[in-house]
């Protein structure tokens, strides 16, 4: 019998800021722009309706859309 159970794997959990903020600059290549606290709230008020699941983060949805917006807006390299 199929275990109907989906695992959740790392990238898709629901994560907060300041997990998503570690995990973000952790895992980026030195020459990427780094994230801080203050350009990922300004980064959630622009994208408002990535946040259907209230103030949580996901690698999966948020990291690449994170990797376009932030030269543009003030990302720190």
């Amino acid at each position: 019998m199929k275990n109907n159970k989906t695992e959740i794997k790392e990238y898709e959990k629901q994560i907060s800021i300041s997990d998503f903020l570690r995990s973000y600059n952790q895992n980026m290549p030195a020459t990427f722009p780094r994230a801080t606290m203050l350009l990922l709230n300004k980064f959630r008020e622009a994208h408002a309706g990535l946040f259907k699941h209230g103030d949580f983060w996901s690698l999966d949805l948020h990291r690449k859309k994170l990797i376009e917006w932030l030269p543009r807006n003030g990302g720190l390299k």
